[in-house]
Formats: structure tokens, sequence, C-alpha cells
């Protein structure tokens, strides 16, 4: 099983895939990766020599993943939301930044349903 910045690949995955499993690597990412190296990206990860895992591994060091990258996100939030902009409240609320409606869907961004009762009528 490879291990590369701190993560398991997949050994039954196609190297492309296997390589998405690392935080801040994409499809287009891990290609590139691959062809700098010049290692076919169908070969599964299993089939990987030292060598080509060490080439991979060199390569994704100078780029920010993982641990670093995910500060880096959590950094430029908390920025947002000292600032007061409106995505930075739009966080702390919890509610989608992107100008999306919130009347009917974003129940991934609000949770689950609250329901709120009905005032009773007052009777005379």
């Amino acid at each position: 099983m490879a291990r590369i910045a701190g993560i398991d690949l997949p050994k039954n995955k196609r190297g492309v895939i296997g390589l998405t499993y690392i935080f801040g690597i994409g499809r287009s990412m891990s290609k590139e990766i691959l062809k700098a190296n010049s290692i076919d990206e169908n070969i599964k990860v299993q089939d990987w020599d030292d060598d080509q895992i060490g080439l991979i591994r060199t390569t994704i060091n100078e780029i920010k993943v993982e641990g670093a990258l995910r500060s880096e996100v959590q950094l430029n939030i908390k920025r947002l939301m000292d600032i007061g902009c409106y995505r930075g409240v739009r966080h702390r609320s919890g509610l989608p930044l992107r100008g999306q409606r919130t009347k009917n869907n974003s129940r991934t961004r609000k949770g689950r349903r609250k329901t709120v009762a009905n005032k009773k009528k007052a009777t005379k």
C-alpha cells in the first residue's frame, strides 16, 4: 500500500483515481503529477514500484496539500468572518454563501427541519 502525504492510497484503484484521495489533489492535478513523472495513469497503485512512489512523493511535496491546505482554507473563512463581510456573515449563520435560494432547499447547510407549531386560537 502506497502512503503519500500521510494518506494510504487504495491499492486496487488506478493511479489517477488513487491520488485524488489526497486532500487538494483532483483529477486534473493527479494527471499532471503522473505525466510529469512519466507514469501511465492507467496503472494501478499496487503496481507502482518504489522509484515511482518516490517521484510522486517529491512532486506532491512541492504542492500545498492535506493539513497545510486545510488550515489555509480555515484561516480564509475565519478572516471573512472577522471582517464581517457578506460571505463571512453567511458562514457564521450556517447559510449558503453563493446566492442560492433558501426558502425550499439548502438543507445541507441549514440542517434538519425545525418544526415551529402554530399559535392556538383563543377561546371566547
